[in-house]
């Protein structure tokens, strides 16, 4: 076997410790980290995925970077896609089941993440496997004899079954079975350190505990902070309309990023960028410092994200482009977004009405006629003027109000 060579346990130590929330326990990882030093031997690195939600965003990368950084230590990154367990569907976080999906379902929106996900991770040095290939094997006696390995009482411990057992709401039976299969997952692949957020601590643990029973080391767990959305104050989500998708397009990130409350900005850059621990000192003490303007690092973080998932070329034209609308033509930064069914035409009086901009087409009428009312900087003299709308089109009515319409 060719001599792998690993950074130091201390260099390795210090870049997994980097926004980990918990490594329980921190002291079996530096065991299994000396160990697979001295025996020249990778540890499997499991994260699970999410095959409900195929569409990404940088919320996603906070752990899929962490799996990034395990990978570029040398050790061997598992993706696991939960075809399987997405049939099950968690609640993890939630105060209800969350729906099934069908296999076919759960393969294609595996396949859509794993795409998205190499952005992120060296595709061509990540293991992905599907849960149904062992879980699916398993029969009736295996299931039962599974369950007998954890009681209802550690069962009912988890945040979100507490919650709904004491609101009187119905716990179904076959969703005890999602932790238990998920840690079938850690003994299947045999997991050294499994990652996941800080909502999914409690299934990680159970990994821990049911690989004990199947005789094999309990594994690692590392959890992962939630990233707050654009919005300051949910976890970031494509339902709560506060994401940035690792797929949009360059302006969109950028535009996006700029959005930020202030006090986001050194997290976001630690939790969804690669920049140096020195890098990370020199933008806090900026953000100490009354002079600076946040602005002015909003705009480096939202380069560094299209550089991350376009190009650097990318994210130039990305910026150039946003000063053109928003500065040169005296825009915010924050404009609201308003979501049309289908691209078409319609009349500038109708748009008015339709984003709440005017209560009815007299209002509108007027307004148009007295000159406050424009589209990408073009003002609108004619009412019976019709609007082909398009991606990204700006509508400005008086002096403060804006909307995007896409």
């Amino acid at each position: 076997m060719t001599k792998k060579i690993f950074p130091t346990l201390n260099e390795q130590m210090d870049i997994i410790r980097r926004g980990a929330v918990e490594i329980i326990p921190e002291d079996e990882l530096v065991k299994k980290i000396e160990r697979s030093i001295k025996e020249n031997k990778p540890l499997n690195i499991k994260l699970g995925c999410d095959p409900s939600r195929p569409d990404l965003h940088i919320g996603h990368s906070v752990v899929l970077k962490k799996l990034a950084q395990f990978q570029m230590l040398g050790h061997q990154a598992i993706l696991i896609v939960g075809d399987f367990t997405g049939m099950i569907g968690d609640p993890s976080g939630r105060n209800s089941t969350r729906p099934a999906l069908t296999l076919e379902q759960t393969r294609i929106n595996g396949e859509s993440y794993f795409e998205q996900a190499s952005k992120i991770l060296n595709k061509y040095k990540t293991r992905i496997v599907y849960n149904s290939d062992w879980l699916s094997k398993m029969n009736f006696e295996e299931v039962i004899k599974l369950s007998s390995k954890y009681t209802v009482a550690r069962m009912i411990e988890r945040d979100d079954f507490t919650k709904r057992f004491k609101a009187g709401e119905p716990i179904s039976v076959h969703e005890f079975l999602y932790p238990l299969a998920q840690a079938m997952d850690s003994v299947a692949i045999n997991s050294d350190v499994e990652l996941g957020g800080t909502d999914q601590k409690f299934n990680l643990l159970v990994g821990r505990d049911i690989q004990r029973e199947y005789g094999i080391e309990p594994q690692v767990i590392l959890t992962m902070p939630l990233l707050v959305g654009t919005d300051g104050v949910e976890k970031m989500s494509k339902s709560l309309d506060n994401y940035i998708g690792i797929s949009d397009p360059p302006q969109q990130i950028f535009g996006r990023t700029l959005s930020i409350p202030d006090n986001l900005i050194y997290t976001y850059f630690v939790l969804t960028t690669d920049v140096t621990e020195e890098k990370l000192a020199e933008i806090q003490n900026l953000m100490d410092d009354e002079k600076t303007n946040p602005r002015d690092l909003k705009r480096e973080l939202a380069k560094t994200l299209v550089t991350m998932y376009h190009s650097e070329e990318a994210a130039k034209t990305a910026e150039e482009e946003f000063d053109r609308i928003f500065i040169n033509k005296g825009l915010p930064d924050k404009i609201p977004e308003f979501k049309v069914e289908e691209s078409k035409e319609i009349n500038v009086l109708e748009l008015i009405v339709l984003v709440n901009f005017a209560p009815s087409k007299g209002e509108a009428r007027r307004l148009v006629t007295q000159g406050g009312v424009s589209i990408d900087g073009e003002k609108i003299n004619d009412p019976l003027q019709n609007i082909k709308i398009t991606q990204g089109m700006i509508l400005k009515v008086g002096k403060r109000k804006f909307v995007k319409l896409i």
